[in-house]
């Protein structure tokens, strides 16, 4: 029975609890909800947002919630540091705090706390708190005692801060103020560096000093000093010693010698240098001293200095060292430095005071004389450099460098070019002249008829090459000059002949393109520009063969037919080249297109074959005959300017009256030089006998009715005087 009544009253109990917390929702028949609201939240920074390094600092959150429950309900509070968590507690409270004890700089930032409640949250604004001050820095070093030239680490640290922290360390001289140097380093991940510092020959006391800088104020500790270092000197300053000691000559033995005090801690000797300005005149590693030893001149009076250096330590000291001269440094002089080949050179070798002494005159390091004095009749291969050479005792000196040109006399230059092949105009053509003969540097100078066109400088007997691009037959010469006294040489005259290649070829026909059938067909192509001698030839249409080809010493060609049919009818061309036209390059002419057309007939006022056909004329004025040179009609063009045909004649009877006259008549033969049909001569010198008489009758007779009826007639005449 009592255990029965033990679990009633623990149900009781727990009903009880269960409705205190949720307003009776599960021992009440009819539970109602629950309704929660957050007033506000509040954070309190104690003691303030501004603490020193060390102290403990407080965050206080303060809660305001509202709820229709007896108890207060349970919500969760959260403190963040630049929005990184740092607590969250479960709490009934309206106040929950947050304790940092010993801040450091680490701890400075923006601080803020969150209260959630079911699903509702609400937080305060950021709080800035800064931390000021840093902690005293720890130093320590890894030795009490050290060498010259040895090393001392120093450690720095300060446990108490956290990373990122800047170091800076400082190294001093007892009693002296200011740092003798200075190293700074900041560590990311660390509170604490190592460094090393050397210790320098002049150190003797010496200590360290450490500061921090941390923080994104940049807070700065105090400074913190190391203990004092002792350093122990590794050698001493290095000393000279010169002999002779007093007054130096020229021709004495001369000894520099720098030597040094080595400590029984030096592991090995040091390194000693002597130098003159910046030349090393001596050196030793396996003693404490070098020497330099030499017979005394005055090129060894100066500064020298010695350096003794071991790893990181050097230790200088310098001496002035003044040599009195023997005697002045002997004068070379020369009659003269440009000679022309066969003159005399003379040369003399002399010493202010003149003392006695042995004089050699030498040319590029070899002797040419044995006196002070020298000379000859000099020749090209004497040209060079000459010293002078003079000895007291066993001091020697050497006088100045002369310069001695001797020049010979330049051979007349010769001209010339490539004469395997022609020129062709607008091509390059490369012009040498040379002479063979003569000292360098040679001077050129290429004319031509009109102007100089270059000059050049040659180093040598070679060729120069000069280029020039002539456009017509031109005359060449070159001059050339040295540094003979003689004026300038000149070459003969080069005489180029250029060649034109054929330009712009035109295919032309005599009257019209419209020919009458049975009338002669006359074809001219004439180029405006070529050198002869010119090769034409006459194509038809797409036909890849001329039909007629001839080359000439003249700027234009002739093709006839005597006769016109149907068959003529085409597109005809010319084409014209010379031996400076490449084959790709034949120049091409104008295509015409010749029609025939069939002749008009007239029965009553027909002209008679004779009259028709083309002839030369045969009588002048004084009804003379008259015969045309060949040459004469090739001059003319193979005159192509004459009246053609005797019905270019006008009549005689203009009152068209009958005529009854008895007419004598001769025969005349007239005989072609070159007896062929189709060319220019064909066309003018026919073996064809004629007969003046008959001729001259049918004119007589037939003048007055063709010549104010007939139009054939007079398109005739007038197309012919067209010509």
């Amino acid at each position: 029975m009592k255990r029965e009544r033990k679990k009633d009253n623990f149900f009781c109990f727990f009903c009880q609890y269960l409705w205190l917390i949720t307003d009776g929702w599960f021992c009440s028949p009819s539970p109602r909800p629950l309704a929660f609201t957050i007033n506000s939240i509040h954070m309190q920074i104690l003691p303030q947002n501004t603490v020193q390094n060390g102290e403990n600092l407080t965050l206080q959150c303060l809660v305001d919630v509202s709820t229709t429950s007896p108890v207060q309900p349970l919500h969760q509070v959260l403190f963040y540091k630049d929005d990184v968590l740092l607590r969250n507690v479960s709490s009934r409270t309206n106040r929950e705090s947050y304790l940092i004890p010993h801040v450091r700089v680490c701890d400075s930032g923006r601080y803020k706390c969150t209260v959630k409640l079911n699903n509702k949250e609400k937080a305060t604004p950021e709080y800035e708190v800064w931390v000021k001050g840093v902690s005293d820095p720890r130093v320590t070093l890894d030795k009490k005692e050290v060498i010259e030239g040895g090393v001392v680490v120093v450690n720095c640290s300060v446990p108490e801060e956290k990373a990122p922290v800047h170091f800076t360390i400082e190294k001093f001289e007892l009693n002296i103020r200011s740092a003798k140097k200075k190293r700074e380093k900041a560590s990311q991940n660390q509170n604490f560096v190592t460094l090393e510092f050397t210790v320098e020959e002049q150190d003797r006391a010496i200590f360290f000093q450490c500061q921090i800088f941390s923080g994104s104020n940049v807070e700065s500790s105090r400074p913190m000093r190391s203990e004092l270092v002792t350093v122990r000197e590794s050698f001493s300053n290095p000393k000279f010693h010169i002999i002779p000691e007093g007054k130096i000559t020229e021709g004495d033995d001369l000894q520099v010698k720098c030597t040094v005090q080595v400590t029984h801690q030096a592991q090995s000797f040091p390194e000693i240098i002597i130098q003159k300005d910046r030349e090393i005149v001596a050196h030793n590693s396996l003693s404490s001293e070098a020497v330099y030893s030499v017979m005394a001149t005055t090129e060894h009076n100066g500064n020298y200095t010695c350096k003794v250096e071991a790893s990181r330590i050097s230790k200088v000291s310098s001496v002035v060292v003044n040599i009195t001269e023997l005697f002045s440094k002997p004068k070379l002089e020369s009659s003269a430095t440009h000679l022309d080949q066969g003159e005399n050179l003379n040369l003399w070798c002399s010493i202010p005071g003149a003392p006695p002494a042995n004089f050699t005159i030498q040319k590029g390091g070899m002797t040419v004389s044995q006196t002070q004095n020298f000379s000859k009749r000099v020749a090209e291969w004497d040209s060079g450099l000459y010293t002078c050479v003079a000895g007291v005792g066993r001091v020697v000196k050497r006088s100045n460098t002369v310069q001695i040109t001797v020049c010979e006399m330049l051979s007349k230059p010769s001209i010339f070019h490539d004469s395997r092949s022609e020129v062709i105009k607008g091509q390059t053509i490369e012009v040498s002249c040379q002479s063979i003969n003569g000292t360098a540097p040679i001077f050129y100078q290429l004319s031509n008829t009109s102007k100089p066109v270059a000059n050049q400088s040659m180093g040598s007997n070679e060729p120069a090459i000069f280029r020039d691009k002539p456009t017509k037959d031109v005359e060449y010469w070159c001059s050339a000059d040295n540094c003979h006294s003689h004026s300038k040489m000149f070459s003969e005259v080069l005489r180029v002949k250029v060649i034109a290649p054929v330009d712009e070829a035109k295919l032309s026909i005599l009257l019209k393109e419209e020919v009458e059938s049975g009338m002669p067909i006359v074809l001219r192509c004439s180029v405006s520009e070529g050198s002869s001698p010119i090769t034409y030839k006459f194509y038809k249409g797409k036909e890849s063969k001329p039909f007629h080809q001839e080359t000439l010493n003249a700027t234009l060609a002739i093709w006839h037919e005597d006769t016109a049919s149907k068959e003529h009818e085409g597109q005809y061309y010319c084409t014209a080249s010379n031996r400076a036209n490449l084959s790709k390059h034949v120049i091409q002419s104008n295509t015409l297109t010749i029609r025939v057309f069939p002749p008009h007939v007239d029965v009553a006022k027909q002209m008679p074959v004779e009259m028709s056909r083309p002839a030369v004329p045969l009588l002048n004025s004084n009804n003379e005959k008259t015969l045309s040179d060949a040459s004469t009609e090739a001059d003319r063009h193979y005159g192509f300017n004459e009246d053609v045909g005797n019905h270019a004649m006008k009549p005689l009877n203009e009152n068209k009256e009958p005529l009854t006259l008895d007419v004598e008549y001769t025969e005349v033969e007239v005989t072609s030089p070159e007896p062929h049909r189709g060319t220019a001569s064909g066309f003018f010198y026919h073996r064809t006998t004629w007969t003046l008489g008959f001729v001259f009758l049918c004119v007589v007779l037939l003048g007055r009715l063709v010549w104010g009826t007939s139009p054939w007639l007079r398109s005739c005449t007038g197309e012919a005087d067209s010509w």
